[in-house]
């Protein structure tokens, strides 16, 4: 239900609406009061935008080894086997739940249809035709809807994580309703989903600003693995259209890949051609755009349906025949110009399969955690399937009580507003994507990250100078009465421009770290995969380690 008098108190807060927020939402016990926050409405996260679908080895010709395996390799070196074995076992029952929650599959002959995607073995990715992000969040949001023990809070921005005495993470402080305050709980859960906006071309929509990774860094939590980012080959890339996603799923159904004079070049990067794991498919035409483009930054390639019959077109990718159409794109009778474009986020908040942070009572799950699943380079179609393997397990979450109460100073009425700094703040906003994704973004070199994160850290510097840095640091119980029209919108900017900055300097100094080309990062100036670098790089405040050797190589 839908909170019209907000609660100061909760079991447990879920910050993050997207298919892990709500998910583990309807996962945690019923009895227990759950505040449900998402910084916009309902239906903006990137999981509504999940197109080729989700993975489960449920066919007889497949199993969870075969899907174990798959993974693994598609990680290079770097998945955490206990985390996926514990992915492909839960899967069947994950996929189960949704069906007995009304998700609709698509079915053939009775049965629950399956599609190869890249780097699978087997079909093994159930689908929904080209909308199975949004079916799934659909009825999980009608489930939601239903529960009394569920309070939805919309458009209400977090800003910081309350620890207490004992160093529990105990509530977090809200922009909501013009009015910034405490919600205290016996336990919070981070599910905010990735961080693409920090980079100029993205498919992720714009609520996708790392914001859970940020505030779990602010408060200490442990993260892992941020310099590997997924960047899709294949987003349609026309004048002033969105970076929309064209799914995985068409060059499963065999779609070619062309250049400028109609060939098919991906075979010259890989013997697999478009059916290349991801990170290899966006570095071809990466690096077929540097050879062939004039001006790579805003040229593309071309993706051809005409391969694959019309029936199953109209069949699988309505979305996509709509999305392309709406921006002059006929995919019968011409190919869909593509590039590669900012997709997902592999590092995150380290946990384990219960979904712990390294801070007691703070858990992550989602694109914002770092499970161990997806290593280097995530397997196609196991990002919808984590969310909901791991959300599950909240289901024996029993949170202690707030042993330390907040104060309850008077609350304090502010009617002033900060337009010069305002105008600083959209200044970094617009400049951040651009530096990221020339720096950090397919390819990266010394050089270039050295000089970004100069430019990030006086940017952070500047922030953190401003009058709005207050905001972020206020004392636990305060409660502040926004009462200029303008106040709200300016402090919301302000704290996503700080959690855009503060990510992004530690996703370049991740990379410069990593003096190695592994999964989705690839360094020109050390192309090769490195044994001595298969670790976990972990991120402890200011402080950057390598992890113990996971398994030999």
């Amino acid at each position: 239900m839908s909170v019209t008098n907000l609660p100061a108190q909760f079991d447990v807060v879920v910050i993050g609406s997207g298919a892990a927020g709500l998910y583990a939402a309807l996962s945690l016990p019923n009895h227990l009061q759950v505040g449900l926050i998402t910084k916009a409405k309902l239906r903006t996260g990137s999981s509504k935008w999940a197109q080729g679908g989700i993975a489960a080895a449920i066919a007889p010709t497949d199993s969870p080894d075969l899907h174990f395996r798959d993974t693994m390799e598609a990680g290079a070196g770097l998945c955490e086997p206990v985390a996926v074995q514990f992915l492909v076992n839960h899967a069947p029952e994950a996929i189960a739940h949704l069906v007995e929650m009304g998700v609709a599959f698509d079915r053939k002959d009775g049965d629950l249809a399956m599609t190869l995607e890249a780097a699978h073995s087997r079909p093994r990715v159930l689908h929904s035709a080209d909308t199975t992000g949004k079916a799934i969040i659909t009825t999980l949001i009608e489930q939601v809807l239903e529960r009394p023990n569920i309070h939805v809070v919309a458009q209400a921005f977090a800003l910081q994580l309350w620890r207490d005495g004992t160093g529990h993470c105990r509530g977090v402080s809200i922009l909501f309703e013009h009015k910034i305050q405490w919600l205290t709980a016996g336990a919070v859960i981070v599910a905010t989903g990735g961080g693409g906006q920090i980079f100029a071309q993205t498919t992720n929509p714009t609520v996708s600003t790392g914001d859970g990774v940020a505030l779990a860094w602010r408060a200490g939590a442990q993260l892992r693995d941020l310099e590997f980012f997924q960047f899709h080959p294949t987003a349609l890339t026309k004048p002033n259209a969105p970076h929309f996603l064209i799914s995985e799923a068409v060059r499963g159904e065999g779609a070619h890949l062309l250049g400028f004079n109609g060939d098919r070049f991906a075979f010259d990067y890989h013997p697999a051609g478009e059916l290349a794991p991801r990170d290899v498919v966006s570095r071809a035409i990466f690096s077929y755009l540097a050879e062939n483009a004039g001006d790579p930054a805003n040229a593309h390639v071309y993706l051809d349906l005409s391969v694959i019959p019309e029936e199953k077109i109209r069949r699988r990718f309505p979305n996509i025949i709509r999305m392309c159409a709406e921006w002059g794109v006929d995919v019968f009778s011409e190919p869909i110009p593509v590039a590669p474009a900012a997709h997902y986020w592999m590092g995150g908040v380290a946990t384990n399969t219960a979904c712990e942070t390294s801070i007691p009572g703070l858990y992550a799950i989602g694109e914002t955690a770092s499970t161990g699943v997806h290593g280097a380079n995530r397997l196609a179609s196991n990002s919808l399937l984590e969310c909901l393997v791991f959300a599950a397990q909240l289901r024996h979450l029993a949170p202690t009580n707030t042993t330390e109460p907040l104060p309850h100073p008077p609350l304090l009425t502010l009617d002033q507003h900060w337009a010069k700094e305002s105008v600083k703040v959209q200044t970094i906003r617009a400049d951040l994507p651009l530096l990221l994704w020339q720096s950090a973004g397919i390819c990266r070199e010394r050089q270039i990250l050295t000089e970004a994160i100069a430019q990030v850290a006086d940017w952070q510097t500047q922030l953190k100078r401003m009058a709005m840095a207050q905001f972020l640091h206020l004392e636990p119980g305060q409660v502040m009465q926004l009462n200029h029209p303008d106040a709200e919108m300016e402090i919301r900017l302000y704290a996503e421009v700080c959690n855009l900055t503060d990510v992004a300097l530690l996703i370049l100094k991740s990379a410069l770290w990593r003096t190695e080309s592994r999964g989705g990062h690839y360094r020109t100036d050390y192309p090769e995969t490195q044994s001595d670098w298969q670790v976990h790089t972990l991120v402890e405040g200011e402080n950057l380690r390598r992890s113990p050797k996971l398994f030999p190589g």
